[in-house]
């Protein structure tokens, strides 16, 4: 049995503006859930939940009861090189975080969906729907989401993005953002290769 575990999961992957964001999560393997109740997919709670838990992971990091990280990629760097690079290039960042001698032989990675870490982590598990049935991805995917969202909320309050509400949808294909989009074409912070059929249309 592996010293360690890693939980991956990222955040962002759908939206028409915004990064794209990536959770890793590192606990003990013999780690107590019971220190952090109610963890679950992040889809599946409310913004308030997620947030109490947010923080409360925040405090076991600073006890050294876990260890976490969160790396985002830009919209321009995903409509360079695409959401897929875009998501690994964004979970070697948040992994760098969190490295340690000797971590990629003695952690086991479990990993949400069609992810998959780096391959000098020898032991990975790729789970589908695993934020809601493994806890250190679904803390992982809190970690990513609580992140993002808070960045949007802080961008979106900024003049030049204030037509686009990004701070209530948080970059998603909202009715209202698509005919923000349509009306008014995209800022620095779209995915321009997302949006182009909406302001073409």
């Amino acid at each position: 049995m592996q010293k360690w575990l890693i939980g991956i999961d990222e955040a962002g992957r759908g939206p028409l503006a915004g990064p794209v964001s990536v959770g890793v999560v590192l606990v003990p393997s013999n780690f107590d859930w019971e220190q952090i109740q109610g963890v679950n997919d992040s889809k599946k709670l409310s913004p308030e939940k997620r947030e109490a838990l947010f923080r409360q992971a925040q405090v076991l990091k600073r006890e050294g009861k876990l260890d976490y990280a969160v790396a985002m990629v830009s919209a321009k760097v995903i409509d360079v090189i695409g959401i897929v690079p875009s998501v690994t290039r964004a979970m070697s960042q948040a992994l760098k975080k969190i490295h340690r001698p000797d971590l990629c032989k003695e952690v086991a990675v479990k990993l949400d969906g069609g992810l998959k870490a780096p391959k000098e982590f020898l032991h990975q598990e790729t789970i589908i729907k695993g934020d809601q049935k493994e806890l250190s991805i679904g803390l992982a995917s809190i970690m990513a989401k609580v992140t993002r969202d808070r960045y949007m909320e802080r961008v979106g309050k900024q003049s030049k993005y204030a037509r686009y509400e990004l701070a209530v949808h948080k970059g998603y294909g909202t009715k209202a953002h698509r005919l923000a989009i349509k009306k008014h074409g995209c800022t620095d912070l779209h995915r321009v290769t997302y949006c182009k059929n909406i302001w073409r249309g």
